[in-house]
């Protein structure tokens, strides 16, 4: 099984908040959170078309102003998402750059940027290049099961989180994975190529049995042709897809703890927040964060698969190893 999105921390574990994710065989990207996104290449950021902000405190929002950096002068569309007052903030962002040569500009960037508020309401609010990033239109709506995004291959849940401020956590779940096995090609005498992409989208889209698929041009070659899908099915068999949680700047309440499970429950791997240690419990419930014994205790009542510390915080220079360890000990409830 080949999972459809792959994450990766941008600046590691101690480092600001930023999860890259990439989706296979295309070049598309989402991100959560926005901090220093030095390390991502323009061609990387170019990439992205979803970014999804737990909340602006500088460490998570601070790589907007780099990607802003990027984006300008090409032509693109952008959706951000974040809590409560999210768009104001997006639009002061903006508005602290001098925009008056975009009339030069050829192309257009466009920022969607959509708010969710406690009670799961959303305000959305787009900002254009083109009109000086001034307000252009907003409308109004409700998360539905908590979905903020969907489409055929993915969709991102968000949950409202406390940390003396409204902060969201996140959870991607692909909506399946189509494996298509090279023994079955071979028994239908059809070669692999990128044309398998479109025989895996039809399969997740639910498309009927007569939809046509273009079958050919693989690594043998051989002319191509368009089959039924319901000929090509038997090479294909389908699996639940890869779910992916993303809970960073919480404060460890019942409520929270609550939410996030909900959230995040049965995922195959969980990023979380652990930038304290157990011995420093006072600390963290005084800053709304985590412990490492609370991270662990969460991913184990969730019954994730794997759980991915981060966000550790730099009082624990050289200590990684440690901090990680003791997430795994309450992961694996070994902790008193």
């Amino acid at each position: 099984m080949r999972p459809f999105l792959h994450p990766a921390l941008v600046n590691g574990r101690s480092g600001d908040p930023a999860l890259y994710v990439e989706t296979l065989f295309e070049k598309r990207a989402i991100m959560f959170d926005l901090g220093d996104v030095t390390n991502l290449s323009p061609r990387k950021l170019q990439r992205l078309e979803h970014v999804f902000v737990s909340h602006a405190h500088i460490d998570h929002f601070i790589g907007f102003d780099r990607l802003l950096r990027v984006l300008v002068g090409r032509e693109k569309r952008l959706h951000l998402y974040g809590p409560r007052g999210f768009i104001d903030q997006v639009h002061h962002k903006l508005l602290a750059y001098r925009w008056n040569l975009i009339d030069r500009f050829s192309f257009d960037l466009v920022f969607v940027v959509t708010e969710v508020n406690s009670d799961l309401a959303t305000r959305t609010a787009r900002f254009r290049l083109k009109n000086g990033f001034d307000v252009e239109a907003a409308a109004d709506s409700r998360l539905r099961d908590g979905v903020l995004y969907g489409e055929t291959t993915f969709r991102v849940a968000a949950a409202v989180l406390d940390h003396r401020t409204s902060c969201l956590g996140f959870a991607i779940e692909e909506a399946a994975h189509v494996n298509v096995w090279k023994s079955r090609l071979d028994e239908l005498r059809l070669p692999v190529g990128p044309w398998l992409h479109a025989l895996k989208r039809a399969v997740i889209e639910a498309r009927p049995d007569e939809y046509p698929i273009l079958v050919g041009s693989g690594p043998e070659g051989g002319p191509e042709r368009v089959m039924p899908l319901g000929a090509l099915r038997a090479a294909a068999t389908v699996t639940p897809g890869q779910k992916i949680g993303y809970v960073t700047d919480v404060a460890d309440t019942l409520t929270n703890r609550q939410a996030i499970v909900q959230l995040v429950r049965n995922a195959d791997v969980l990023f979380i927040e652990a930038p304290f240690a157990q011995a420093d419990a006072a600390l963290a419930a005084e800053r709304a964060h985590l412990t490492t014994q609370a991270a662990g205790s969460i991913a184990r009542a969730a019954a994730v698969r794997r759980v991915e510390p981060f966000h550790l915080s730099p009082r624990y220079g050289g200590q990684e190893q440690r901090l990680c360890e003791e997430v795994m000990a309450a992961f694996a409830g070994e902790a008193s």
